[in-house]
């Protein structure tokens, strides 16, 4: 298995993230050939080696000949690049229906496309949101800084190109202080990046600067399956993208490690579904954990929940291969009444198991038994031969089991 880890120590920006994965190895003459697909003119890019705090990283530069000046702020913000703090009275801004088709005329794959377009519309959406304005009146240096559109469909093809099997990005430093941009001065993080995280956790080192920009949190919060340490994983290549800004404290750079997931016989990658039911007939909770078990989920439970206006109803927990999640989701919609599902994908790590027959004075019970490394950590009887073997006995259960019990340590310490 395939995994990026993005170390976001020192926050992350779009030219700052295209800068790590063409220092790992993405091709510039590849990126920039697929870039000038988008036949958007008047800019250019390049690409150089920077030395940033006694850590040498590669620097991804947009920038127009006409006016032969350096980068310009990502969604036409004075601070959205990775440092830059320049004025954007020479932007050429483009409406999200220009960034559409330019997109779509462009050399990306179609499932490329499809989510360049998406984190277009994140990206109008969140600044709509914030300013209280419909999307199509959402101003055009928002979204449509043409540094934008190249930081965003860049990173898009780089993610392809790498072609990783799961994305992992650490926490996400956000600096401190104030930031300048085209409505005044905001706090840091400022209020597009907030909208742009979803889950992705945040702190702060006390740097006081901008260091994650909203088009940094769109693509990692689009990209990352999760957020932490470094998964277990061989490193192959290691990138570092560079900043524009200097800090004293430490490197300017986004860290990108690309290898291989350690190989453990015992963890899998799993997907949890979760939702909240609370207007739906009990008698279906049965036949829905049926269904969905047949369809192939690992396990299904219910848990008791208190809702909103002090409802109680049921929580559904489905646990399933990554692979199953679409199929299982399309399943809960139609045989349920809840109109939302959560997913998320985790490790989950199991015993060795098998399957041991012990004889019995009442006769054969198989046994469930767990190892690892060859150490037997748990033992338990079939319940259906427990069940099976009283009810042909005339005798409790509890005393089959118990029977069987003392037949398996001693079984055991004959071994």
């Amino acid at each position: 298995m395939k995994i990026l880890y993005f170390d976001c120590f020192a926050g992350a920006a779009g030219d700052m993230i295209l800068g790590a994965l063409l220092d790992a190895g993405l091709p510039f003459d590849e990126l920039k050939r697929a870039l000038g697909s988008l036949a958007v003119d008047g800019w250019e890019v390049s690409v150089d080696r920077v030395l940033k705090t006694g850590v040498v990283a590669t620097k991804f530069r947009v920038h127009d000949p006409s006016h032969d000046r350096p980068d310009v702020a990502s969604d036409g913000r004075s601070h959205d690049r990775s440092g830059s703090h320049h004025s954007h009275e020479h932007h050429s801004h483009h409406s999200l229906a220009q960034i559409e088709a330019a997109i779509a005329r462009s050399a990306l794959s179609n499932a490329g496309k499809a989510r360049a377009i998406a984190m277009f519309r994140r990206l109008a959406e969140a600044e709509a949101a914030i300013h209280g304005m419909p999307v199509d009146k959402v101003h055009l240096h928002e979204v449509g800084a043409i540094d934008s559109i190249i930081d965003i469909v860049g990173a898009v093809f780089g993610l392809e190109w790498f072609a990783a099997d799961r994305i992992v990005a650490s926490p996400l430093n956000v600096g401190g202080g104030t930031v300048r941009s085209a409505h005044g001065v905001f706090p840091v993080p400022a209020p597009a990046t907030l909208r742009l995280l979803g889950n992705a956790p945040v702190y702060s080192s006390g740097i006081q600067s901008e260091l994650l920009t909203p088009t940094g949190a769109l693509i990692l919060s689009e990209y990352a399956s999760s957020f932490g340490p470094i998964p277990a994983m061989t490193v192959e290549r290691v990138g570092y993208g560079a900043g524009d800004r200097d800090l004293s404290e430490t490197p300017n750079v986004v860290r990108v490690l690309v290898g291989q997931a350690a190989s453990d016989a015992s963890a899998m990658r799993v997907v949890t579904l979760e939702c909240e039911i609370d207007d739906m007939n009990p008698q279906i909770f049965g036949a829905l954990m049926d269904r969905l078990y047949a369809a192939g989920a690992l396990e299904v439970f219910y848990s008791s929940v208190q809702m909103k206006k002090n409802r109680p109803g049921t929580l559904m927990t489905i646990v399933a291969r990554p692979d199953q999640r679409e199929a299982l989701t399309s399943l809960v919609f139609r045989e349920s009444t809840t109109i939302g599902v959560r997913y998320q994908e985790v490790w989950r790590e199991c015993l060795d198991r098998e399957m041991v027959v012990v004889r019995t004075a009442v006769g054969a019970v198989r046994f469930k038994v767990a190892t690892r490394n060859g150490q037997i950590l748990n033992a338990q009887p079939e319940f259906d031969d427990l069940a099976k073997l009283a009810a042909e006995r005339g005798i409790p259960i509890k005393d089959v089991q118990a029977l069987a019990i003392q037949a398996w340590l001693v079984s055991r310490n004959n071994q």
